[in-house]
């Protein structure tokens, strides 16, 4: 137990992570298509506001800035010289709001897909992802990082050169899947697929799980996959504040603090020991999470009716198990 997540997953039975970045920063100002990571240089002060909500919130960890923070997103900002600036800022900003909280609380260092599709089936070769996700990984390291947390990936393969990378960086790391294409993930991994990879890997992430996706109730069906696969190992679930509307030209998401109050409590009575909230997920969100999951008992593992009564319907009726596979795509985009 050599680690500090490891070590306060030893000592608690679940975990409180943060929700969302980009809704956030949205929130402060945050412009269409600009890159979230140049605030960690630009306006650091924002970014350190960031971390405190969650913290203050109640959060045991929270997520850098850093979702977009590789050498192929910056790429497209002509900024790829960036990334160990942008990436180290964003951990070393964490490490001081953590240290200055009065208790412990993870840095978790947010690593996000490439963008790109993985060969045979796009240009991205194994070496190449894994020379990304490396120097991003030390540049987090050097930050002060705590953790790597690797998110919203689609692909196995992406996944794997993640994993790698978290090795090269002698890093304990987290990993979640996307699953939002009828309870796959857009290129077709499924929860069980999930469980199974993460047990095959030299170097098995501390925990693992799902974030984003669709909404509450969907991550909670795939958390319910993870859990039917009999792993150990602890699980993640980072679900949406409920379901994205487009209004006067801005998303919001439906789901309020009592929602993702109930969602947390049914995450935590599924097994999950990792719970946070992802798009839509504000600091009034978490502490309505917070405050549920230190006063309501623990109840029943919940059922599917359960988990609907709760939190609303599914958007598919497949969970991405069966044979029939996923029914609709959507493209990938950053994490809310």
């Amino acid at each position: 137990m050599s680690d500090p997540l490891t070590r306060l997953l030893a000592d608690r039975d679940w975990l409180l992570a943060d929700g969302a970045t980009g809704t956030n920063l949205f929130n402060m100002g945050l412009e269409a298509g600009e890159p979230p990571e140049f605030w960690n240089a630009d306006h650091p002060d924002r970014i350190r506001a960031l971390y405190r909500g969650a913290v203050e919130a109640g959060s045991d960890l929270f997520l850098t800035n850093s979702f977009g923070g590789n050498a192929s997103r910056l790429r497209l900002h002509n900024a790829q010289h960036r990334v160990a600036e942008v990436n180290r800022l964003a951990a070393e900003l964490g490490r001081e709001v953590a240290d200055a909280a009065g208790r412990t609380v993870i840095v978790a260092g947010s690593i996000g897909p490439t963008g790109d599709i993985m060969a045979p089936m796009g240009s991205l070769t194994h070496a190449l992802a894994v020379e990304m996700f490396h120097e991003q990984a030390e540049a987090l390291k050097a930050g002060g990082a705590d953790v790597l947390w690797v998110e919203t990936i689609s692909a196995a393969e992406e996944y794997k050169a993640a994993a790698e990378a978290a090795r090269l960086a002698d890093m304990p790391w987290c990993g979640t899947m996307s699953f939002d294409t009828a309870g796959r993930t857009m290129m077709g991994v499924t929860s069980a697929q999930l469980s199974a990879l993460v047990e095959k890997l030299p170097n098995p992430p501390v925990a693992y799980g799902a974030n984003c996706g669709v909404g509450a109730s969907d991550l909670l069906r795939t958390a319910m996959g993870f859990a039917a696969s009999g792993s150990e190992r602890p699980i993640i679930a980072k679900g949406n504040a409920g379901i994205p509307r487009f209004e006067a030209g801005h998303i919001h998401y439906d789901g309020t603090p009592d929602l993702m109050a109930d969602y947390a409590c049914l995450a935590r009575d599924l097994g999950v020991r990792i719970i946070g909230g992802c798009c839509g997920t504000m600091p009034a969100h978490l502490r309505a999470m917070r405050a549920a999951l230190e006063t309501r008992p623990r109840g029943p593992r919940p059922t599917l009716e359960t988990i609907t009564d709760r939190l609303g319907g599914f958007s598919s009726t497949s969970d991405g198990t069966d044979d029939g596979g996923p029914s609709r795509e959507r493209r990938g985009r950053r994490r809310g």
